[in-house]
């Protein structure tokens, strides 16, 4: 693996994590609510994916032509994008704190 390609999977990572470690609504606007809700997050870790995607498609097109990709990778990327934020989600809402 080359140094773009470890870059944009600690990227990836850290991107579909984030949603459910931060409490503001896009990092910037505090929720009135007692929280973000569900929804909240799941709409910003799809405009992360689609971030991600764009800084993807940069650095490929850094290195060479950007490849014509057809509907199955979009899939196995959003896919993979999901299984990285396991851990975020974990923490969030499965993780019982003692004495809690």
């Amino acid at each position: 693996m080359n140094f773009s390609t470890s870059l944009l999977l600690i990227l990836a990572f850290i991107a579909a994590n984030l949603p459910f470690l931060v409490e503001r609504i896009f990092f910037v606007v505090k929720p009135k609510a007692d929280g973000k809700n569900v929804a909240w997050r799941l709409l910003e870790l799809v405009v992360l994916f689609f971030v991600v995607g764009g800084i993807a498609m940069l650095l490929e097109g850094k290195l060479g032509d950007i490849h014509k990709q057809n509907w199955e990778f979009y899939a196995v990327n959003a896919a993979l994008f999901v299984v990285f934020a396991y851990p975020g989600f974990v923490y969030r809402y499965l993780w019982r704190r003692r004495g809690a």
